[in-house]
């Protein structure tokens, strides 16, 4: 215990030293951080918008997510699937800037710290307890390849490390480009998605012996996207098998 306190003390004063080099400020106001701080100041800590949705199976994201499935694969019999986000985004939030920083600045450590907040809550979650294989929304080769890194990938990757599930980055392609979503409204988000994934033919036992996937994605707004990977994995995956969703933030609140 006392190395670990003198370790935890010269790892302070190194980030002390740092900040008056190059200070951290926080993600959302913008303030400078104090030595215990990490990504967000005490004030916008306590305000975060947390949605709370690790308290209820049945909650505002999760209906309209299985509204959308509904839409997509008409007349399937399956169980309600469940969905959890970290927190509540709208575009005049400074809040918003906790998803954008990681998906458009390459913000990875800033990604994580947020995801492993998120898959804390999975965790405490009594009907998420099962959950035994993360997948990402996979991105597009090229979109990839500029970005460097797919953040859906990002966050899912935390999630299954903080509940002790499998991570299977490659069990979904994209195989076409699709516009971006940001200013589509749900009719064009909804026909910009269809078809636009499957299922890569390796991971398929790996998907087959799942009890429980939960598939993962930076924003929930209308669920077109989550929707047609779900469509994509059902073609392998029963429907006796709950295909549950997370994101770090939800459209709406």
């Amino acid at each position: 215990m006392e190395t670990a306190g003198l370790k935890q003390n010269f790892n302070n004063a190194l980030l002390a030293m740092s900040d008056l080099i190059l200070p951290r400020v926080c993600v959302v106001c913008g303030c400078h951080l104090l030595v215990r701080e990490r990504f967000l100041c005490l004030p916008c800590k306590a305000d975060l918008p947390f949605t709370r949705f690790e308290k209820s199976h049945h909650n505002p994201m999760a209906d309209k997510y299985n509204d959308s499935l509904n839409r997509i694969v008409p007349g399937m019999v399956q169980p309600y699937q469940y969905a959890i986000a970290l927190m509540y985004y709208s575009h005049d939030n400074p809040y918003s800037n906790i998803p954008q920083r990681l998906k458009y600045m390459g913000d990875i450590p800033e990604g994580r710290y947020f995801s492993r907040l998120l898959g804390q809550r999975i965790a405490q979650a009594g009907h998420l307890k099962g959950i035994d294989l993360v997948i990402p929304v996979p991105l597009n080769r090229w979109r990839k390849f500029k970005r460097g890194y797919n953040q859906a990938a990002v966050i899912a990757k935390e999630i299954a490390s903080c509940i002790g599930a499998n991570y299977l980055a490659d069990a979904l392609v994209r195989q076409r480009r699709t516009k971006t979503q940001t200013r589509l409204s749900a009719e064009q988000r909804a026909k910009n998605v269809r078809g636009a994934f499957r299922i890569n033919s390796k991971a398929a036992g790996k998907l087959m012996a799942a009890r429980h996937i939960l598939l993962v994605d930076d924003v929930f707004t209308t669920g077109s996207t989550l929707g047609e990977c779900h469509k994509s994995l059902r073609e392998i995956v029963p429907t006796s098998v709950r295909i549950s969703i997370a994101t770090l933030s939800c459209v709406g609140g």
